[in-house]
């Protein structure tokens, strides 16, 4: 085994024991992965855009709201995490405006900030959000994993060639494909019933967490980037390995606040959506 692979193996254990560590705990050792990978993906995302080079003081706000929603996210305050990165956001929007300054900005704020705060919305305090999360990580490591050996294999037509050419629509198709029956396998076992509520959601968040891989691959092809960082040895940076359960979970939180704003349901959780509860 040579030392690279040894780096990345390593690397990949570490990791996956903290994450679901932090998960099985819940509470606040969860809360503070999500506000850590909040923090390091602004982190990168100014880094490859290059904000601290075309805008330094918009760059520093953009610190000061991100670090704000992880600290408001980490103190468990839920009332207060939207409206603060909302306000963020519009605030940052109206800087590009009458600036003149970079779009890269408000969109890294937004993607940061959100990022915190869906990801410790789906796991909550409870039993419920423990099976959410696993859910989630179901259904985005099938699609990676079936989506890659399955492309391979199968190779075919193209999904997006000019963002990124190793994608194929057969690998996409049986990640989706897969996505589905691994996360129907977990709720089969957890609510001892098939649900194709469940299914359906399973389908909608391995797109999403697809799509998620897509956009990071465009913002990097866009600055001729090949990692995001350095930070995780063997493996590049946080977002080369969250863009796809970001943007699952992004799904997750935004159909749930869509949800609970059509029915007037606004104690609904993101677990208990994602359930059909």
């Amino acid at each position: 085994m040579s030392g690279e692979l040894k780096k990345r193996l390593l690397s990949a254990i570490v990791l996956a024991i903290v994450v679901l560590a932090a998960t099985w705990a819940g509470g606040l050792p969860f809360r503070a992965v999500a506000a850590v990978i909040g923090v390091l993906v602004y982190y990168e995302w100014s880094t490859i855009t290059r904000l601290k080079d075309v805008d330094f003081q918009g760059n520093a706000f953009g610190w000061l709201i991100v670090v704000l929603v992880a600290l408001n996210v980490l103190g468990g305050d839920d009332q207060m995490s939207m409206p603060l990165l909302g306000g963020g956001v519009i605030t940052a929007m109206l800087f590009v405006v009458l600036r003149k300054r970079s779009w890269w900005l408000p969109s890294g704020i937004l993607y940061a900030g959100l990022s915190t705060i869906a990801i410790a919305a789906i796991r909550g305090e409870n039993q419920i959000g423990l099976m959410a999360m696993l859910f989630l990580f179901a259904v985005v490591w099938s699609t990676d994993i079936l989506a890659y050996f399955i492309g391979r294999k199968l190779k075919g037509p193209k999904l997006a060639p000019r963002i990124s050419p190793g994608k194929t629509w057969s690998g996409a198709i049986g990640g989706t494909v897969s996505a589905v029956i691994a996360g129907s396998a977990l709720s089969g076992v957890v609510f001892s019933d098939f649900s194709l509520w469940t299914a359906f959601m399973a389908l909608i968040l391995s797109v999403a967490s697809q799509i998620g891989d897509l956009f990071e691959s465009f913002i990097k092809r866009q600055f001729g980037v090949k990692d995001s960082s350095h930070l995780i040895p063997g493996h590049g940076g946080v977002m080369d390995r969250v863009d796809g359960l970001v943007f699952a979970c992004f799904a997750a939180f935004l159909l749930t606040l869509a949800h609970a704003a059509w029915t007037s349901h606004v104690d609904a959780s993101v677990a208990a959506y994602l359930f059909g509860l």
